[in-house]
């Protein structure tokens, strides 16, 4: 219910009306989409591909971070967890023009991004106004959902995209063939970023109109291509080149507000977790445990603790009612992983734990004030509710600068050479998570991490990585990217399946959960309604750039 009642809301109050731009006018009671293509307006047709991008990158975040433990899945069989509906809204907001009686969509997040971004072209080619802005970003915004979902479902349909008239029952094509028409289309639209068009009026939710920036997302898209496909001289020509996402202030996120009514602009985990009865997600027993361990500075901001203590973690007693496998034996193949019980307060669940829902939604840790303007741990203990710590006014974590030191560190040749990165990495995510901690201005910043504290965890981070060897060092470098993607963990599952690590991830509840995800299954609503696509048989097939060992070896933390 959770992943449902998120995926709704996010669809239509993703940060629409923004907290610093409440007076922007944008009316959605008419629909763009309910006009002839050279009669909708522009601009609310590119805040429809905005809004329809966020709501998938917010649902395909969710999916990643579940699979390698950076959220908490529920289900202990992977097949059984991700059925064949789990892509189809995301399918849908990227393709779809009718609804499934064939009539227009009447909501302008409906309508998906193929066919109003051919609606903006339509009427740019019919104007004597430059609309090549709002192109370019609907062009870009394209062809990086391209790319997740070929990383995602290993095919996708292009080549006969966007025309039902004349393919009403559109082809997939090969991966790699949608791959280089993404990158095809990011050059399209690096060439109109370039002439630096106007805006006319339009709101761009990201850049606020800068082509500069969305150049540089243009080339960090770029970046993320070739770091999946290994294709080392293309990612090294383009980090020579510098034009690429390198700074937070060049971070590609989505802002919500802290508006709780008509619409609800808040982050959807914030609306989840800050309610009066109390919180609704579990966080994952795994990262709380590592973060803890190593005494993450992070881990404040992430994570907001409603007790000071965990039922059945280090000596403290059992509770049936609250936390039913605090009282049970840990299975064999969860040896030596936290099974139940992260101590000091941290009261979430492990992996593909599918037990009932007690009544502890004033227990269970909620989510922080990063990236979802939650509250900031100050171990006041205190319960969630309504409008506490930032109200919501959260982020959709994206592409970040952090990331692509991490990537730099998986492209780079020398363990001195990744160590700088992982560094480079390092400090960039710390800092921008700390900066989120003045959203909570009711909390007592007093015990955040002091610069030394925060200094000291990272050289000896470092210093541990080099001092290491073999799988070991891969495994701090790959478990301090897992913690940088904390709330946009979109590539966490690619760079699982790309490497294998980290192998020290906690197993499935389940002894036997089935082979881990190589792909998902196509959205059942496209293979029900389109006689050219075959559902699979289940979710072993490797994608294009997966060339790994076939499951249920690989990879080795099931």
């Amino acid at each position: 219910m959770k992943k449902i009642i998120k995926y709704i809301t996010v669809v239509f109050t993703a940060g629409v009306l923004l907290n610093s731009c409440e007076t922007t006018d944008l009316d959605l009671r008419t629909s763009p989409n309910d006009l002839a293509a050279d009669q909708a307006d522009p601009n609310l047709l590119l805040n429809s591909i905005q809004l329809a991008y966020v709501a998938n990158m917010y649902t395909i975040n969710d999916i990643g971070s579940e699979l390698t433990r950076i959220d908490y899945m529920l289900g202990r069989n992977y097949f059984n967890t991700y059925p064949g509906n789990t892509f189809d809204d995301i399918w849908e907001r990227l393709y779809s023009s009718t609804d499934g009686n064939n009539d227009v969509f009447t909501t302008d997040v409906d309508l998906g991004i193929f066919p109003n971004v051919a609606n903006l072209q339509t009427i740019d080619a019919g104007s004597d106004t430059d609309y090549s802005f709002h192109i370019a970003v609907g062009q870009t915004l394209k062809a990086h959902m391209l790319l997740l979902l070929v990383d995602y479902l290993g095919k996708a349909t292009l080549s006969e995209a966007g025309n039902p008239t004349d393919f009403p029952a559109p082809l997939l094509d090969d991966g790699q063939d949608v791959y280089a028409g993404a990158l095809a289309l990011l050059t399209e639209a690096e060439a109109l970023f370039a002439a630096d068009p106007a805006t006319q009026g339009a709101e761009d939710f990201f850049y606020g109109g800068d082509t500069e920036n969305w150049i540089k997302l243009i080339n960090t898209i770029r970046l993320k291509a070739a770091v999946t496909t290994g294709d080392t001289s293309t990612f090294n020509s383009i980090i020579a080149g510098g034009d690429y996402i390198s700074a937070n202030g060049e971070d590609f996120q989505w802002q919500y507000g802290t508006r709780e009514l008509q619409p609800d602009t808040r982050h959807p985990d914030y609306q989840d977790d800050y309610t009066t009865s109390g919180a609704n997600i579990y966080q994952n027993n795994w990262l709380m445990n590592y973060m803890l361990t190593k005494n993450d500075p992070r881990i404040r901001y992430y994570f907001y603790r409603q007790e000071s203590a965990t039922p059945g973690a280090s000596g403290e007693p059992a509770n049936e009612e609250l936390l039913a496998c605090s009282l049970a034996i840990p299975p064999v193949h969860y040896d030596g992983f936290i099974y139940c019980s992260v101590p000091n307060g941290y009261w979430g669940r492990s992996h593909g734990n599918n037990e009932g829902t007690p009544p502890d939604g004033f227990q269970r840790t909620a989510v922080g004030v990063y990236p979802a303007g939650g509250r900031f741990d100050d171990s006041s203990f205190d319960v969630v509710g309504l409008g506490l710590g930032g109200g919501g006014g959260g982020i959709e974590p994206i592409i970040l600068a952090s990331y692509v030191d991490f990537w730099q560190a998986e492209m780079a040749g020398t363990a001195a050479a990744k160590a700088t990165f992982l560094e480079a990495g390092m400090t960039k995510s710390i800092a921008k998570v700390q900066s989120f901690g003045s959203l909570d201005s009711g909390a007592d910043l007093s015990v955040a991490p002091s610069e030394t504290d925060v200094t000291t965890y990272i050289d000896d981070t470092v210093a541990d990585y080099l001092a290491a060897t073999g799988d070991d060092q891969t495994n701090i470098l790959s478990e301090q990217y897992w913690i940088a993607l904390y709330g946009g963990g979109v590539e966490a599952f690619n760079y699982y399946r790309r490497t294998g690590f980290p192998t020290t991830l906690a197993p499935n509840w389940e002894l036997n959960p089935g082979a881990f995800p190589r792909s998902f299954l196509y959205p059942q609503t496209e293979v029900i309604t389109n006689s050219n696509v075959s559902q699979k048989s289940d979710l072993s097939t490797q994608v294009f750039w997966d060339t790994n060992p076939a499951g249920p070896a690989f990879p080795s933390a099931n």
